[in-house]
């Protein structure tokens, strides 16, 4: 059956969108400067309002998305950067087992890993299920948990990473790809890869970590093979996919927490928002967005794929089976004071200055739900 991912967790942000104070000036077309003023404005209303809305979940700890809540535990190591605290998101092991199983894999978890800055949080999986961690509807609880953090304890939305031990291993191997726009890094430990492509793992440091001897469900095998993928795919595109493979010799399910080395590993990375080489395949939870792309809804299936090169204000498509591609762009991208150029296969599609506006700024931050993805400028072009 084709799922297909639900975002009512936008419902809230698009109504705080419609009853905002709108400038009068904010059909005009903004400077650079205005424009960066103006989202820090944006940011900062945004997280008081999803502070105030959010207050008493966050006092419970627990996050909710569609029908789903899920209890957390935080602790928060370290002193807070400059740039914000990061967000260590690790989630525990256990599976298809009675609930008291899965609690005290939760319990295990909470103290399992210690990043020496940020807030670790260890979620409690809403299921008792196999595949607990990659559920359809799970993408709404990461989501809405990552931006609580922001909200209350200053995360950097841009500094948050995941990390999972067997059964949460399973789950990084598939939501490490599926929402490769939202991490930092991610750290497999211990988990079964099944059929996840890898594609989108691009922009996104991913470590895999195995025992040599953890044989069951062919653990050991897959994940070195996939290793051996991640190999094959940075040697194709040295400036992507940056990876680590550790399969450690001697040691079976537990790794005696040889893993702990992953933290900080991972730690050296912050997420770009904005990279200049996107490679978006769909998998079985279908995305409409991924960095600073949106999909057309009514056309999202497995398999579909956009691969683009964005370089000297030139939006270069190598790839989409999609009828149309729609752009969020900012000065990161592409400087907005220039014209832009799209071609798709040779053919020029676009050519021409796209203008900033607050409106557009606005309609962003209320789609991704992410300050980092406040864009002044927006082009839909057709393929």
């Amino acid at each position: 059956m084709r799922k297909v991912l639900h975002w009512h967790l936008r419902i809230v942000m698009l109504a705080w969108l419609l009853v905002a104070i709108v400038p009068a000036s904010s059909a005009r077309s903004l400077s650079r400067e205005k424009a960066d003023k103006y989202a820090l404005q944006l940011a900062e209303e945004w997280r008081n309002a999803l502070r105030q809305q959010t207050e008493d979940a966050w006092l419970r700890k627990v996050v909710k998305a569609d029908t789903l809540t899920m209890p957390i535990w935080t602790a928060v190591y370290g002193d807070m950067p400059v740039d914000g605290r990061s967000l260590w998101i690790s989630l525990h092991g256990g599976g298809n087992a009675p609930a008291a199983v899965n609690d005290q894999q939760w319990e295990n978890q909470k103290h399992l890993y210690r990043p020496a800055e940020g807030v670790y949080v260890a979620p409690r999986a809403p299921y008792n299920d196999w595949d607990m961690w990659f559920k359809p509807l799970l993408d709404g609880l990461y989501e809405r948990l990552i931006q609580m953090c922001v909200a209350h304890l200053g995360v950097n939305p841009n500094k948050v990473y995941l990390l999972g031990y067997s059964a949460g291993g399973d789950g990084l191997w598939r939501m490490g790809p599926r929402m490769a726009d939202h991490w930092a890094a991610a750290s497999m430990m211990a988990g079964h890869p099944g059929d996840v492509s890898l594609l989108n793992l691009r922009n996104t440091p991913f470590m895999v970590w195995c025992g040599a001897e953890d044989y069951a469900y062919d653990r050991n095998r897959l994940d070195a093979e996939r290793g051996l993928e991640l190999d094959s795919l940075h040697r194709a595109d040295p400036d992507g996919y940056l990876h680590e493979t550790h399969i450690m010799q001697g040691m079976g399910h537990w790794m005696q927490r040889a893993d702990t080395l992953a933290l900080p590993w991972m730690a050296q990375y912050v997420r770009n928002p904005y990279p200049r080489t996107i490679v978006w395949q769909q998998e079985e939870v279908l995305r409409p967005h991924f960095y600073w792309l949106t999909a057309p809804t009514d056309e999202l299936r497995r398999g579909q794929r956009v691969r683009l090169v964005c370089r000297d204000n030139i939006i270069e498509i190598s790839e989409c089976t999609y009828s149309t591609l729609t752009f969020w762009l900012t000065d990161e991208i592409v400087n907005l004071d220039q014209p832009v150029e799209v071609r798709f296969e040779g053919r020029r599609l676009f050519r021409g200055k796209i203008a900033r506006s607050q409106k557009t700024m606005r309609e962003s931050l209320a789609v991704h739900a992410d300050p980092s993805y406040i864009c002044p400028a927006l082009l839909t072009v057709h393929l």
